[in-house]
């Protein structure tokens, strides 16, 4: 059954659908402060696995880590903003929700932490026992 407000495709609309998506990454990577930290932090990440030579398997790992607390960040984002649009006032459930995504930012950023240990740990302590 055919949806009655569904429209034909249009590579148009498609492209206007990026565009948009585009524009979201812009406005959260040029107006949220913790986006550059994250970014700070996925830097420094890459470039110790380049530094240490990681395997393929570890990279997906660590890839993963990286995007879950990205796309946990964005979303925690579009909720605040949804959240201000539509309870602009202090409001006690308003409240509970913006807590409730940015715990699971917290949550993604400590397993990207766990993650962090499992592959690069090995790795520093070999570098330190070398030294000794």
């Amino acid at each position: 059954m055919k949806n009655k407000d569904s429209k034909p495709f249009s590579p148009r609309a498609r492209a206007n659908s990026f565009a948009y998506a585009f524009k979201g990454l812009k406005l959260f990577f040029t107006t949220q402060h913790n986006s550059w930290i994250h970014l700070f932090a996925a830097g420094a990440v890459v470039a110790a696995g380049f530094f240490f030579g990681i395997t393929k398997t570890e990279w997906l790992f660590v890839v993963t880590a990286i995007s879950l607390v990205l796309i946990t960040e964005m979303l925690n984002t579009a909720i605040e903003f949804l959240v201000d649009l539509v309870s602009p006032g202090y409001n006690e459930l308003a409240g509970k929700v913006k807590d409730l995504a940015a715990g699971a930012v917290l949550f993604a950023a400590l397993m990207a932490a766990v993650i962090g240990v499992l592959v690069f740990g090995p790795y520093l302590l070999a570098a330190v026992s070398l030294r000794a």
